[in-house]
């Protein structure tokens, strides 16, 4: 795992600091695109991808946050289903991440970046069968 800092979201010194790890908006992220209707799948790497088969869910499966000098900025790699609009369903993901990131976090993003990475065509070709 990456040593990345942590987000300051207080500054309120007289209760303490709250500081969230990169990873939790990538598991924040992760789920709050998953909700899309017009997502198939997250694209991850070979190690989520064993993970997930030995039975353990990986939320943060093709997302990747960055933290940067003006902000943060999340890409998202993303497999959509056969036959829906990709800016629709691209804006759909941006618009639920940026809405559920700042209900949990207070937190901005300054880029939400969706990029797909493939088409599941296995739907349609059921569909046509029946």
């Amino acid at each position: 795992m990456s040593e990345q800092p942590l987000l300051k979201v207080s500054d309120n010194s007289a209760l303490g600091k709250v500081e969230i790890a990169p990873e939790v908006i990538e598991v924040i992220a992760g789920i709050a695109a998953t909700e899309v209707e017009e997502l198939y799948a997250m694209r991850g790497n070979f190690a989520s991808g064993v993970v997930e088969r030995l039975g353990k869910k990986t939320h943060s499966k093709g997302v990747r946050v960055e933290l940067t000098d003006t902000g943060v900025a999340i890409d998202l790699y993303v497999i959509l289903n056969f036959g829906v609009s990709i800016p629709l369903a691209a804006q759909k993901i941006q618009t639920n991440i940026r809405e559920s990131l700042k209900y949990m976090t207070a937190l901005e993003m300054d880029e939400v970046n969706v990029h797909v990475v493939g088409i599941n065509m296995d739907d349609n070709e059921e569909a046509e069968e029946n």
